[in-house]
C-alpha cells in the first residue's frame, strides 16, 4: 500500500528495523568479504585496532581493498585520494538520486542516513520510493545491517580470514551483482527503461575496455542519466 508523498521520506524506529531485517540475509554474504580483507590488511602489516576502525570508519570494501595495494613505509598520499574517490563516485551519484525524498530532512538526518549509503541498501531504498513506499527506514536499517557484518567480518578475518582468504573462488563476488539485478528486475519495465539501461550498460563497458580504471562507474551512470533525461518518461 503507497503513502502520501509528504509522508514518503518519515522514519521511526519501525522502518529502521524493518530495513535491518530485510537487508540482513544480504548482509551475511558481506562477512566473507569481510574475512577476506582482514587477513590481507593483516598480512600487509596493519594492526588489529587499525583495521577494525578502518572498516568502521570508512566502510567501503572495494575502496579499502584498493588503498590495501598502496600501503607501505612510503604512501603516496594523492594517489590514495584519487584511488578511493574514483571508486566511491557513485555515491554523488546515489545522493542525487535520493535528493527529492533527503531534502524532506534536517541537515544531521541527510548526512547521517549517506554515511550509511551501500550499493544494496541505496538500491532498495529506491525500489520503496518508486513504488512509493517509505525508504528510508531501508537505507538506514539495511546499511547498519551491513556495517555490522562488514566490521564483524573484518574482526574475524584477523584471526580466521585464512579459513576464507579468496571469496570469489567460490563465486560470493557475484552475490551482490544478482541481488541488484533482481531489484532492478522488479522496477519499471517499458520500452525507455530498456533504451537507458541499455545505453548505459554500453558505456559502462566501452570505459571499462578502454579508459582508466574504476572511471566506468562514473561513465555508465551518467550515460544513464543523460538518457533518463532526454528519454523523459511520466512526471512521477
Amino acid at each position: 500500500m503507497t503513502v502520501k508523498t509528504e509522508e514518503l521520506h518519515h522514519l521511526n524506529r519501525s522502518l529502521v528495523w524493518s530495513g535491518f531485517k530485510q537487508l540482513a540475509p544480504i548482509s551475511l554474504f558481506v562477512i566473507a568479504f569481510g574475512l577476506a580483507f582482514g587477513l590481507a590488511a593483516k598480512q600487509t602489516g596493519l594492526s588489529d585496532s587499525t583495521i577494525v576502525i578502518m572498516s568502521a570508519l570508512v566502510f567501503t570494501g572495494a575502496a579499502q581493498f584498493a588503498v590495501l595495494e598502496l600501503w607501505g613505509t612510503q604512501m603516496p598520499l594523492l594517489t590514495m585520494i584519487f584511488t578511493v574517490f574514483a571508486i566511491n563516485s557513485r555515491h554523488l551519484l546515489m545522493g542525487a538520486t535520493l535528493y527529492p525524498w533527503l531534502r524532506n530532512l534536517p541537515p544531521s538526518q541527510r548526512y547521517g542516513l549517506m554515511m550509511l549509503s551501500s550499493d544494496a541498501n541505496w538500491a532498495m531504498a529506491m525500489q520503496a520510493f518508486t513504488a512509493g513506499r517509505p525508504g528510508f527506514g531501508l537505507l538506514l536499517g539495511g546499511g547498519l545491517a551491513l556495517w555490522t557484518f562488514w566490521v564483524f567480518g573484518s574482526w574475524l578475518g584477523i584471526y580466521f580470514g585464512s579459513l576464507l582468504s579468496n571469496p570469489k573462488a567460490i563465486g560470493l563476488d557475484v552475490v551482490l551483482g544478482c541481488f541488484l539485478l533482481a531489484i532492478l528486475l522488479g522496477g519499471e519495465k517499458n520500452l525507455r527503461m530498456l533504451v537507458i539501461w541499455t545505453i548505459a550498460g554500453t558505456s559502462s563497458l566501452m570505459a571499462y575496455w578502454y579508459l582508466p580504471e574504476n572511471s566506468h562507474v562514473i561513465v555508465g551512470a551518467l550515460a544513464g542519466g543523460v538518457a533518463g533525461l532526454f528519454l523523459k518518461g511520466s512526471k512521477r
